[in-house]
């Protein structure tokens, strides 16, 4: 078959696979006394996940104090007032329940995986972590250890060290530019008084959701939501607020030079839209029409996505390559992030010309079958996204605090179909079409790459 039959082929079959769309629950929202909000979306079986998002994470702290809400979360399974480390893990392990938690640059979540009988265990195991931990100072001095250690890990992870970098030069000098684990300086020098002082000013009531999903009953929950967490104040305390700065998009561009690497590895971004943006869904779209490209795996060549498509034909040595849409409350990430062993300047040149040139092309406009595809690429990772109650209540979670109220996947769904070329057009014309640019790379071929200016001039084309 040739590559025009398989790319039909593979047409037809997607548009028959999303001729229905999937049962899903509702998801049930109340809202306690202090403002707490409890969401949750019974499935039924025989688990559940249940846990709690806040809103809150790196972006709202201070450069003395960054890092401090990663210190927190690791902080937090080293003892309570009623349980001792042991005690924790041990309760934990009997249940045969998965307890864990992660910091981003605006969410901290601590959640739990547990049998249907244990659930309400579970909310009480939760509210004693978060509300009665006592950080003793022999457990913070043991902690920093770990993160110290995980920073030597995290700076070996070459992808999340670019993306740290994208971040420090796409928003320079506000909030967004600090990273998750923040500098080795602070992580030295953070004390059990730090900690505490981050949770009166960030652990508050409206800034946190309970949620969950699977084999749950939506009023149990908010019965033992206020019965745990319904002494979380409504306000921090006189003294702790503080003020929330924004975040902006400033572009710019930083370079590792590292003749020792065999790859080199690049994120390419403009400024894309919040969360809350009209065309959000738009964008989204976007990223699959982009497509990706992995070496290691066939089938790159016959993608409907030119991009993907063009990049496995080219002999300019990319191994990866994949589009990012990274979206806060106030701002986003929209671009590209790639690795190549190429070592030769014509190559360097063909790799970043063909990336940015296709990148230029979406503001020029899309065919109705390419979108098509585009659609139902953009449905099916969505809902893959959506596999096992842990990531329903993630989702539930996210939505909740990015958008006051969950997205149905029918919503979702009615609100890609509508999509047409001219939005796509219009959308990435907004974005792409002469914006600012902002630029990370790290590898051994460096000094092939267009300096910043010409990555700007890469941004548009002279038009008549």
């Amino acid at each position: 078959m040739n590559s025009l039959a398989m790319r039909r082929a593979a047409r037809t079959a997607a548009r028959r696979a999303y001729s229905t769309l999937p049962a899903q629950q509702p998801t049930l929202v109340s809202t306690l006394p202090n403002q707490l909000r409890v969401a949750s979306e019974s499935t039924g079986g025989a688990t559940a996940t249940v846990g709690v998002w806040i809103d809150t994470g790196s972006r709202y702290e201070t450069d003395a104090n960054n890092g401090v809400a990663h210190f927190l979360e690791h902080m937090a399974f080293k003892g309570t007032k009623k349980r001792s480390q042991l005690a924790l893990e041990v309760e934990v392990e009997n249940m045969g329940a998965q307890l864990n938690a992660y910091t981003s640059r605006e969410q901290t979540v601590y959640y739990a995986k547990v049998l249907k009988e244990d659930v309400p265990k579970a909310v009480e195991l939760l509210s004693d972590i978060l509300t009665n931990s006592t950080f003793s100072a022999a457990a913070v001095e043991r902690e920093r250890d770990v993160i110290l250690r995980e920073m030597e890990e995290v700076e070996s992870m070459t992808e999340e060290v670019i993306f740290d970098m994208l971040h420090e030069v796409a928003y320079v000098g506000t909030p967004l530019a600090r990273t998750i684990l923040g500098p080795e300086a602070n992580i030295k020098a953070i004390s059990a008084d730090d900690i505490k002082a981050y949770i009166a000013t960030h652990y508050t009531a409206p800034r946190m959701v309970v949620a969950a999903s699977g084999a749950v009953d939506h009023d149990e929950l908010v019965k033992l939501s206020g019965d745990f967490f319904g002494k979380v104040p409504t306000e921090a305390p006189a003294g702790y607020a503080i003020e929330h700065t924004p975040s902006l998009f400033s572009g710019g561009d930083v370079r590792d030079y590292n003749d020792d690497m065999n790859v080199g590895h690049f994120a390419l971004a403009f400024e894309g839209l919040k969360w809350t943006d009209p065309d959000i869904f738009t964008l989204m779209l976007t990223q699959s029409l982009i497509g990706t490209f992995d070496a290691k795996k066939g089938g790159s060549a016959f993608s409907s996505a030119k991009l993907a498509s063009e990049l496995s034909k080219l002999d300019c040595g990319v191994e990866l390559f994949q589009p990012f849409c990274t979206c806060y409350n106030d701002t986003g990430l929209f671009g590209v992030y790639f690795t190549s062993n190429m070592s030769k300047k014509e190559s360097v040149d063909d790799l970043f010309s063909t990336i940015q040139e296709e990148l230029v092309a979406l503001t020029t406009g899309t065919a109705d079958e390419d979108l098509q595809m585009a659609k139902n690429q953009l449905k099916y990772n969505l809902m893959l996204q959506m596999d096992g109650t842990s990531a329903k209540t993630e989702e539930i979670g996210r939505h909740m605090l990015a958008y006051g109220r969950r997205i149905s996947l029918a919503e979702t769904f009615a609100r890609i179909d509508e999509i047409e070329p001219a939005d796509v057009q219009r959308v990435t014309e907004k974005v792409i079409w002469d914006q600012e640019i902002a630029f990370a790379g790290m590898g051994p071929n460096l000094k092939y790459v267009f300096d910043i200016n010409g990555l700007r001039r890469g941004t548009f084309w002279n038009r008549l």
